[in-house]
């Protein structure tokens, strides 16, 4: 499975998601072997990319041509406790373990 964490550059914002991503995993206890976890532009973002994709609401708009249940949607990029939520929402949906 790969996630992809988006912001307008592919530089900041996205890197901070990703790195929130990868320590939640690793709150929850997360086997993540088979999980990659990127991190790049709104111009790179289309279906092929990966699998599901976690941005700023600022950028929804540009995701909104994109399957909406592949696409996680952060009030707030800075709230660890949201992206939790929403990363544990797609693990139970992909079956994986977690705490």
């Amino acid at each position: 499975m790969k996630i992809a964490a988006v912001c307008q550059s592919g530089l900041g914002s996205s890197f901070m998601i990703q790195m929130n991503i990868d320590s939640v995993f690793k709150e929850e206890n997360v086997d993540a072997d088979n999980i990659e976890v990127t991190h790049f532009d709104t111009g790179s973002m289309n279906i092929t990319a990966a699998d599901y994709f976690f941005l700023g609401s600022d950028l929804a708009e540009q995701a909104s041509d994109m399957p909406q249940d592949k696409v996680f949607v952060l009030k707030s990029i800075i709230d660890k406790n949201e992206l939790k939520e929403k990363i544990n929402v797609l693990l139970d949906k992909e079956g994986i373990k977690h705490d």
